[in-house]
């Protein structure tokens, strides 16, 4: 296991825990990159099976061609990427771990707050219960309720199908996901956290945690109704993008919405799926350049 601080030329920087295989729960700080040396903070969550590098195209976007139009924060949540494992799944503790990282990075000043699916239920318990952190937040592509799809279970049975001690290469890895996982864009987001330490392949994604709730109200799929509604309401603006061809907000989820964000304004991005920032990155760059009162350049 190494810990410390990398940091590599131009606008790009990575601090945090870096650790190989037999990770083991820990305490330790999140992993995050850093995109752009001035400007507004904004931060990003990750959806499930993500890493906070999956935001850097748009992040580099936001920070301009010389990174001082905006300082992005790109997080690895827990049990994801290079952050440490959890013993037990709980949103709201990804909440407060995300919570943290931002007061260590920003000290006492607010954050736009961008979440994608599971980053984006993250992103709200941090707004509902730490107001004075987040002054704006983006939620993307989900809604505050319990998701009872099961697909996330069927992608982790396929990735631990795979015979990690004789895997020849990715490429291999890929042929034999594709027996279960048709979409190559799919596979490919899946197989980032295929690494390989040595000789020796693992995941850096932590498959039990996720697994032992399934898909109950207290796993990835739920939500602490509970929770959120004995905040009070977050009353600054946020902003909610939904993917055109995504099922994950329906109009039925307006309501709730607005009983917590009563400032809500949602925006449909036609012919995108639940990716939405892969499947239309400059139509999601310049509705953040907008929200976060950036220079707005429109798409490239």
């Amino acid at each position: 296991m190494s810990t410390g601080r990398t940091q590599t030329t131009g606008r790009t920087q990575t601090t945090g825990r870096t650790q190989a295989t037999g990770r083991t729960p820990s305490a330790g700080r999140l992993h995050t990159l850093t995109v752009g040396t001035a400007g507004p903070r904004i931060a990003f969550c990750h959806g499930l099976f993500g890493q906070g590098r999956n935001w850097t195209q748009i992040a580099r976007d936001l920070a301009g061609p010389d990174g001082t139009q905006a300082r992005c924060l790109l997080i690895d949540l827990p049990d994801h990427g290079r952050s440490p494992w959890s013993e037990h799944f709980s949103l709201n503790a990804y909440a407060a771990k995300v919570a943290a990282e931002l007061r260590h990075a920003g000290g006492a000043q607010r954050w736009s707050l961008v979440g994608h699916s599971l980053g984006g239920k993250v992103s709200m318990l941090v707004a509902l219960a730490q107001p004075d952190l987040v002054g704006r937040l983006c939620v993307v592509d989900i809604a505050p309720r319990h998701y009872r799809s099961q697909w996330f279970l069927e992608y982790i049975a396929a990735m631990r199908a795979l015979p990690l001690d004789t895997l020849a290469d990715r490429a291999a890895a890929d042929a034999e996901l594709a027996t279960v996982i048709p979409s190559p864009s799919v596979r490919a987001f899946l197989l980032q956290n295929l690494r390989r330490h040595g000789r020796q392949w693992h995941w850096q994604c932590n498959f039990d945690v996720f697994v032992t709730p399934g898909t109950g109200s207290n796993g990835p799929a739920g939500w602490p109704s509970a929770d959120a509604t004995a905040y009070p309401a977050y009353r600054k603006s946020v902003l909610w993008i939904a993917g055109g061809e995504s099922p994950y907000i329906r109009e039925q989820d307006l309501a709730p919405m607005r009983i917590l964000f009563p400032h809500v304004r949602l925006t449909t991005v036609k012919g995108a799926g639940h990716w939405v920032h892969t499947d239309a990155p400059d139509v999601v760059a310049v509705a953040l350049r907008r929200f976060a009162h950036l220079p707005v350049r429109g798409p490239r």
